[in-house]
């Protein structure tokens, strides 16, 4: 089982950017598809991004597709979801999740790690 520690949220106002990071101390995920998802006071988990092992394959919800870039940095283990023109609808709870197997899917449910989440809040 890999832990995962995710980083970087904060406070933003509308426009803003900021940068998450996800990093698997001790361990190692270079094999797995890494995941980013977000749930909101009284709402499900949902889907964000997803990227493949190698990082060459990457999926986005369509709420955030051309606004937020996932990407990965195999050597130091570590995934990154880069939030751009962040809006009121971005703020949530964000976490890391990883996963064996194909990237392209978007139910928590499919996903074997989590991290312990971070909080985005995005001030109007």
């Amino acid at each position: 089982q890999v832990q995962l520690v995710e980083s970087g949220g904060g406070l933003v106002q509308v426009g803003g950017s900021l940068r998450l990071s996800c990093a698997a101390p001790g361990r190692t995920f270079a094999m797995h598809a890494m995941g980013w998802f977000r749930q909101a006071p009284g709402k499900e988990r949902e889907f964000v991004a997803s990227i493949s092992w190698n990082g060459i394959t990457t999926y986005y919800a369509a709420s955030v597709k051309g606004r937020f870039t996932i990407s990965r940095d195999r050597a130091k283990n570590t995934v990154f979801l880069q939030m751009n023109s962040l809006k009121p609808e971005d703020t949530a709870v964000y976490y890391c999740a990883a996963k064996t197997g194909v990237a392209g899917v978007r139910s928590p449910d499919e996903y074997d790690d989590w991290g312990q989440g971070t909080q985005v809040t995005v001030s109007s």
